[in-house]
């Protein structure tokens, strides 16, 4: 049986809009003709014309926030306790990796509109067009039109978000995994500013983050190519890089298919 992979994840790069401004990762990038002093300091004699084309080793230093890039958020981000304050909230080093490797479900939001708040009777709605029931371990991949605008300036502010009631819809039935190619699982700030500013109801701010407090669940953002897969049919994994008491951590995602 052949193994099929797609991509799920971005890079990690500069001078491409993928977070709001002073946010951005930022790269120092050591060339291989600029390294061999460096090299040289450890072996006492050697000189660059011993080396092969006068070259060292090519290195980057990063200066980086945890959720730059494609990353996985743990429940620690969203609340520093969940099920309701019974428990602290798990962070990115306890995540329980038998759950890292399991089937996905993609939800098609793209034609919602930007800054809306999708509810649970909109998840019950695509679930039932696509034809597919929920089982416990799903990992649960949201589409949205920010996909199609990743790298540009607009991204940060575009496709719909997860509300609470959406959240706990999955959480509840056993998802413990879900993810969006958006820059955050709620709504862009932008909308959210403006219906706080109409409202001023602190309920609506991070509401699908904040339903972490109740039931714990783990979150995938900035994901890639969502618009590729078809609505299951394939495993995903996502296995987050471990950082010791964090708040998120960094993951290659992948679809792997079975063909």
């Amino acid at each position: 049986m052949a193994r099929r992979f797609v991509d799920l994840s971005i890079a990690i790069a500069m001078d491409v809009p993928s977070d709001p401004a002073g946010m951005e990762p930022k790269i120092e990038y050591t060339a291989h003709a600029d390294s061999v002093s460096v090299m040289a300091s450890y072996f006492p004699g050697l000189e660059s014309a011993d080396m092969p084309d006068g070259e060292g080793w090519a290195s980057e230093r990063v200066t980086l926030s945890t959720h730059n890039g494609t990353h996985m958020d743990a429940p620690w981000h969203f609340h520093s306790t969940t099920d309701n304050g019974k428990r602290r909230a798990p962070s990115i080093d306890e995540t329980p990796l038998d759950m890292c490797f399991a089937p996905g479900v993609k939800l098609d939001f793209r034609k919602l509109p930007d800054g809306y708040v999708a509810t649970a009777d909109d998840v019950e709605a695509e679930l039932k067009r696509i034809g597919h029931e929920l089982s416990p371990g799903d990992i649960v991949l949201v589409n949205t039109r920010a996909g199609e605008v990743c790298g540009q300036p607009e991204f940060i502010h575009a496709g719909c978000g997860m509300g609470r009631e959406a959240t706990l819809y999955l959480t509840t039935r056993g998802v413990r995994i879900v993810g969006t190619d958006a820059w955050s699982w709620d709504a862009p700030f932008s909308h959210t500013a403006k219906r706080w500013a109409k409202s001023r109801d602190p309920k609506i701010i991070w509401e699908g983050h904040k339903a972490g407090r109740e039931v714990p669940y783990w979150q995938m953002e900035k994901l890639a190519n969502l618009s590729s897969l078809p609505p299951f049919g394939y495993d995903v994994l996502c296995f987050p890089v471990k950082i010791k008491g964090a708040s998120a951590g960094w993951s290659r995602v992948v679809a792997m298919f079975n063909d």
